[in-house]
């Protein structure tokens, strides 16, 4: 895979790469994170984080909140320093107790909102997944149930608000259409 090719390529330049998987909901960002995992762990330790486990729930997910967060984690990867997490839990709407994040080589950020301006300088690589924003709600509905239909719906918004804001598309590395 070509893609995987240039992500070392581009990884080896940086002393801790870092790579950011940003596109609208329903993309294919955590299927690509994964396939990039299998590819390079054989290479390197690598560490995904899914930007769902970082969101404090729909209404306050793409905040200064989420920017705080990722900016942590990108310095204490570059820092070489164990870093802590609260993920959230979507059952119950709330924070679940810290953990500590594993040290690794490569650290890949994924889910909307993950190529923040704040970290975009830090990154090695920033993968932009495009999809019609409508099939990604689509296909994250017949994922997640009926039941996040309106929220989705929602979110459409949200994300493009976002996206707006952080010029995520434009400062891409690479561009990838589901």
């Amino acid at each position: 895979m070509q893609l995987i090719e240039a992500l070392l390529d581009l990884s080896s330049a940086k002393e801790r790469p870092i790579i950011s998987i940003d596109g609208p909901a329903g993309a294919g960002k955590t299927t690509l994170a994964h396939e990039i995992y299998l590819a390079i762990s054989p290479k390197m330790s690598v560490t995904v984080i899914h930007m769902d486990d970082l969101y404090d729930g729909w209404d306050n997910a793409l905040g200064a909140d989420l920017t705080k967060v990722l900016r942590y984690l990108t310095d204490q990867h570059m820092q070489v320093r164990p870093a802590k997490i609260n993920r959230y839990n979507w059952s119950n709407s709330s924070f679940e107790d810290s953990e500590e994040i594993a040290l690794s080589d490569l650290l890949i950020l994924e889910g909307v909102g993950s190529g923040d301006r704040a970290i975009q300088d830090d990154l090695a690589a920033l993968i932009w997944i495009d999809i019609d924003p409508d099939i990604g709600v689509n296909r994250v509905i017949d994922r997640d149930g009926a039941q996040v239909a309106d929220q989705m719906r929602k979110w459409l918004g949200t994300q493009q608000k976002y996206f707006s804001q952080h010029s995520t598309r434009e400062k891409a590395d690479f561009i990838l259409t589901t």
